[in-house]
């Protein structure tokens, strides 16, 4: 499973696909290799986590390894995993939300400013944007919180706590 991907992020994707068929094993196959990466896809419930950047033989002993009950990591990832046991990371509940619907920190932004009630120009005056740019960005927010207007979704961003 890569964790760029176009649709729906391979975390996000590893996440359904454990809870909903927990006797398929994965491995994250990918060029992310920040500890905050890590740690959300062990969390989703990878079992592995391999660089692209590795052979292909260390991709193959990974699947083996992995149908054989182990856990396949490149070297890099297994220190960085050590660490995350030492030191895990504080991820507050808002990342963790935003992370699941997937909204920018822009997004995040206009949002905000949709819940104190401004209008698409005052938000684009207070966000040096451009109302246009405003609008786009709330229809993104529209399609990621799959609601269809601004009140369902202030409710659903205050009862997600992205607010």
């Amino acid at each position: 499973m890569d964790i760029q991907m176009p649709e729906m992020d391979g975390i996000q994707a590893t996440e359904i696909v454990t809870q909903r068929f927990p006797h398929i094993k994965i491995i994250m196959l990918t060029v992310l290799d920040d500890e905050t990466h890590i740690f959300k896809a062990i969390q989703a419930g990878a079992n592995g986590y391999i660089l692209k950047d590795e052979p292909p033989k260390k991709l193959l002993e990974g699947i083996q390894d992995i149908i054989q009950g182990g856990a396949p990591m490149s070297a890099g990832i297994a220190l960085k995993a050590m660490r995350l046991l030492r030191n895990p990371l504080e991820i507050s509940e808002n990342e963790v939300e935003a992370e699941k619907t997937n909204l920018t920190s822009r997004e995040l932004d206009v949002l905000n400013q949709l819940c104190k009630g401004f209008d698409y120009k005052q938000i684009a005056d207070f966000l040096n944007i451009s109302p246009a740019t405003v609008r786009k960005h709330i229809e993104n927010i529209y399609f990621k919180l799959q609601v269809h207007n601004k009140v369902e979704a202030i409710q659903k961003a205050t009862k997600q706590r992205l607010v």
